[in-house]
């Protein structure tokens, strides 16, 4: 059973995220409430009945108003459940000021069930919404470190979930292994030991403050051309905690930032549990199939939401940034539809050429219904049982992704 997987919930999440965190108060008329599964909703109902009278106490009018009425359509979706939901749930409520005076404010309600269990109950009237939990919840729990070095340049990088990432290159400036004119070789050596040392402590300081105090690494893989990784490793450069997380070692045609991306590519047995290569192995499925005669994948809008009314379609890939919003215009009084998928260089455009009068009968009286195309498309899932997955477009991937229009899907069995 599918339709709405994780990935979907997560961006529409961080959408939600975005839209709140530009949300403020007049006052301190927006409710925050987050609850977790062993809260029972009628103590929580109760304790916010008690707040309700509280608030019959704030001096101004407008904002009591606000706060009582917040409180009220929170107390209201609580009561659309039985018992708690599984993972909890998580309400924002509270009047946003629009372009009119005060007390022209409209009350917005916005209902989470998120895809991770909430941990502490928490209610808060405030100037603006509290989001630091719900961030939390939608952040990669694990990172894991990549290092790929040789003797003239090292690459620190970090997978986390969906997100590769290169953070920092250095360069050691060491001679190669011939030695200049006029020097010994021995003194050569040592000098070159000497440089090499005080590269490998650069490169293990830069790793440490990194992997260890900016990400939380958990782990660590390390690569390279040569030698020069093991004796690395061999001479514990690197902190303890990295030292001991070692997860793999990968000899690679280069090192630096090319390493890096060379390491990613190898190590899929380490990384597999990572969001990154689980859109990595769905996305080289799809090239596969579309470059086969008869292959079981297809992309483009129309094509995919023609496989959805078919039930052909097993999994929809679609960037997370394809900025396309469907928007759907119905006469109500000849009943004529038209329907738009839209970027957003041309949708005020285009809504406005929607919301016209109808071009058929001339009337005035539409209805227009608009919808991100990511949640419209895992509604329309829902009855077809395919599933959604919503892929990073800052990946690799994700650009071969968007060179087939950022949209595409694996079959079931071959459209006709």
């Amino acid at each position: 059973m599918s339709s709405k997987s994780n990935s979907v919930l997560i961006y529409k999440i961080r959408k939600l995220l975005s839209q709140l965190s530009e949300k403020k108060g007049r006052g301190t008329e927006l409710v925050t409430l987050y609850v977790p599964k062993s809260k029972a909703l009628h103590e929580v109902i109760n304790s916010l009945r008690e707040e309700y009278g509280t608030a019959s106490n704030i001096k101004s009018d407008t904002t009591k108003n606000h706060v009582q009425d917040a409180l009220t359509k929170t107390m209201q979706r609580l009561k659309l459940y039985k018992k708690t939901p599984e993972k909890g749930i998580v309400i924002f409520a509270g009047a946003i000021p629009g372009d009119g005076p005060p007390g022209s404010e409209i009350v917005e309600v916005y209902e989470i069930l998120p895809h991770e269990p909430v941990q502490n109950y928490l209610y808060r009237c405030d100037d603006h919404f509290h989001l630091s939990h719900l961030r939390n919840m939608i952040k990669e729990k694990e990172t894991i470190g990549i290092l790929s070095i040789e003797a003239s340049e090292a690459g620190i990088g970090i997978v986390s979930g969906d997100k590769f990432e290169v953070i920092r290159v250095l360069t050691s400036g060491i001679a190669g292994k011939h030695r200049s004119g006029g020097q010994s070789a021995r003194r050569f050596e040592r000098l070159r030991n000497m440089e090499l040392n005080s590269f490998y402590h650069r490169v293990a300081d830069n790793a440490n403050q990194i992997l260890l105090d900016e990400y939380k690494s958990k782990g660590i893989i390390v690569s390279g051309p040569g030698p020069t990784k093991n004796n690395f490793l061999k001479e514990e450069y690197l902190d303890y905690r990295l030292q001991n997380n070692l997860l793999a070692i990968f000899d690679t045609s280069y090192a630096g930032e090319e390493g890096l991306r060379e390491t990613v590519k190898k190590a899929d047995d380490v990384l597999s549990g990572l969001r990154l290569m689980e859109e990595k192995k769905l996305v080289q499925k799809f090239l596969r199939e579309v470059n086969k005669d008869v292959g079981l994948a297809t992309y483009g809008f129309d094509d995919i939401k023609k496989g959805l009314l078919s039930s052909s379609i097993d999994t929809i890939l679609i960037i997370d940034d394809i900025g396309l919003t469907y928007i759907k215009s119905i006469c109500n009084h000849c009943g004529k539809e038209e329907v738009r998928q839209v970027g957003r260089d041309k949708y005020i455009e285009v809504k406005q050429k929607m919301a016209a009068a109808c071009s058929k009968c001339s009337s005035p009286d539409k209805e227009l219904k608009e919808k991100d195309i990511i949640e419209y498309l895992a509604d329309l899932a829902v009855d077809s049982r395919a599933n959604v997955e919503v892929i990073s477009s800052k990946t690799e991937e994700g650009r071969m992704l968007k060179s087939f229009g950022g949209i595409a899907a694996l079959l079931r069995y071959k459209l006709r």
